[in-house]
């Protein structure tokens, strides 16, 4: 998912748009040039693409929601392709756009946990699958509606992205709901504790018996 080439074989046109030599970066601006006006993508990339903090991952990802228009981001977990790779991916989707205006206003997270298959090198079937759910939100997907940032789905403003040096991680935005445990007092710990100890000295007590 990740490499890097020679900078003297790299073509000039895409140095002109981002200074590097990982592959992973070279791609998008590569796929922008292909597309159409209009033209739609969705790339796999490595989370690493996401959130990195060399200038050239922030300004690919600046060049994707600024002048063209980042439609969603779907975080898939490790393991999707093993036994080949085990990284972490991702899959952003993005339209090419020919003016500003028609650019980025709101990103579109999933956080997809399951694919249908178990996440080791066997990658057996599973009941857990959330493709299915990822599809249906997809088609149904509404940024003038309120969003919850703990549900699986939800949109992000582009200013907000902006302001987090255009990190696309969902962990950035994800909001991570706890559930409250309550505890025992602790004086009631340390009487349970006691009378475990006691318990458990008897039944040395016990044993040294046994052993004459």
């Amino acid at each position: 998912f990740k490499g890097s080439v020679e900078k003297s074989t790299i073509a000039k046109d895409l140095t002109k748009v981002i200074s590097t030599t990982k592959t992973e970066l070279l791609f998008l601006p590569l796929f922008l040039r292909l597309l159409k006006i209009g033209g739609q993508a969705a790339v796999i990339v490595p989370d690493g693409v996401l959130f990195g903090s060399s200038k050239a991952h922030k300004k690919i990802r600046s060049i994707l929601i600024e002048n063209h228009k980042l439609e969603g981001v779907i975080s898939m977990p490790s393991g999707v392709f093993k036994p080949y790779a085990g990284v972490s991916t991702a899959v952003i989707i993005f339209t090419k756009v020919g003016v500003e205006a028609d650019g980025t206003d709101f990103v579109w997270f999933y956080d997809m946990k399951a694919d249908g298959l178990s996440l080791d090198d066997k990658r057996q079937p599973v009941e857990e699958n959330d493709i299915p759910d990822l599809l249906e939100k997809w088609k149904q997907r509404d940024s003038t509606q309120e969003s919850d940032r703990k549900a699986k789905a939800f949109f992000v403003p582009k200013d907000e992205i902006k302001e987090n040096g255009y990190d696309l991680s969902i962990n950035r935005y994800k909001e991570i709901e706890y559930e409250e445990v309550e505890y025992e007092p602790p004086k009631v710990i340390l009487e349970k504790l006691r009378t475990l100890e006691d318990e458990i000295r008897a039944d040395l007590d016990a044993l040294e018996e046994m052993l004459g």
